[in-house]
């Protein structure tokens, strides 16, 4: 995610904090000492800093659990409304899908709890009061972690409560309808959050926007996935494109953007393996500040990633949904280059489907 500072990696995930996420901290601090000076000031910073250190561990949660099933967690990053675990794709077995969502909020239930058993008591009365300064910073903390475990299983996404429906849903009525259900669902909880928050809670409103938004993009993806699914990348890839070769100059790289109505060039070797990439943004960014006698391999992306032809395209789809993921390679045994899967080309094959759900891609690699 643009904007965001590694802090640290952990078990080969990366832990960042988003720049808003360091405004908001500082919002915090100013806040407090405004109310009460610096010892308000620290003691709400502190409370935030540790209530966030949990969120970390909620979403650790869900990471030792997909880790359960294969399924890897480059990043985990830190907005002001939470933690984000990027998982590289989501189980498609409904009782893994079911595990991987209840791991987070059982992680805030087990620290809260602790905390409790630690401090001796707790009363139900404290759940209103969690920014009573006569409150322990330990006993804040463990009604926080209560409340996080409880907020996140509301049935909505993209809270974990809306994984857990969409799990138990389709192992009933499978994934499609499971997700169409589920986010039915939250938007129909977000129209109610909504609602409530027109009566003097602006923080409601924003998390009904926030909630409506997210199930529209799940139900979104989940269509797109299912567009997808059967064909192969061999189906699906451009097979007519132009590649630049590793020896030319920014001036060639800028005549095949001319030639072509491409947006990605593959840069090869001598003998046709793809060794970088040059987008459409890339060549125009160079042209800027560099002559036509310049490398272009000095602007190429040298981390794109080569598939199979025989390869599904839906194990793919989330991988090119990040921005900086403009391509794959399409390579054969030998490593060459035979075509490129871009987001225009998965775009393509989801609107033919759209129009016949049960139109067969004939074409081979």
């Amino acid at each position: 995610m643009r904007w965001s500072i590694t802090i640290g990696r952990f078990g080969g995930t990366e832990v960042k904090i988003h720049i808003t996420f360091i405004l908001f901290l500082a919002w915090i601090a100013f806040s407090a000492w405004s109310r009460g000076g610096p010892a308000a000031a620290l003691d709400s910073t502190l409370f935030i800093v540790l209530l966030f250190a949990c969120v970390v561990l909620h979403e650790f949660g869900h990471i030792a659990a997909a880790r359960r099933y294969g399924i890897r967690t480059p990043e985990v990053t830190l907005l002001p409304i939470g933690g984000v675990a990027s998982l590289e794709r989501l189980p498609s077995d409904p009782a893994q899908e079911l595990v991987v969502a209840l791991a987070g909020p059982a992680v805030n239930l087990v620290i809260g709890l602790a905390l409790i058993a630690a401090l001796g008591s707790a009363h139900a009365a404290d759940l209103t009061q969690i920014d009573n300064p006569n409150l322990s910073l330990a006993g804040r903390l463990a009604i926080a972690n209560i409340f996080l475990a409880v907020f996140n299983l509301i049935p909505a996404f993209p809270m974990d409560g809306g994984r857990v429906l969409h799990a138990l849903l389709a192992m009933r009525v499978g994934g499609p309808r499971a997700t169409e259900i589920a986010a039915r669902i939250g938007q129909a909880l977000a129209f109610g959050l909504g609602f409530l928050g027109l009566f003097g809670n602006p923080l409601l409103l924003f998390i009904a926007i926030f909630v409506y938004i997210a199930a529209a993009g799940e139900a979104q993806m989940s269509a797109a996935q299912q567009a997808l699914k059967g064909v192969s990348v061999g189906e699906a890839m451009e097979t007519r494109f132009t590649p630049v070769s590793i020896d030319a100059n920014l001036g060639q790289a800028v005549d095949a953007l001319l030639a072509t109505a491409q947006h990605e060039f593959p840069v090869v070797d001598a003998y046709g393996k793809p060794v970088g990439l040059l987008t459409r943004e890339d060549i125009l960014d160079a042209v800027r500040e560099h002559g036509r006698d310049e490398p272009a391999s000095g602007f190429m992306r040298s981390d794109v990633e080569s598939v199979r032809p025989s390869a599904p395209v839906e194990s793919l789809f989330e991988r090119l949904q990040d921005r900086s993921a403009a391509a794959l390679y399409v390579t054969d045994a030998a490593g060459k280059i035979i075509g490129l899967l871009t987001r225009q080309a998965l775009g393509e094959v989801m609107m033919i489907r759209a129009a016949r759900p049960d139109w067969r891609f004939d074409r081979k690699a």
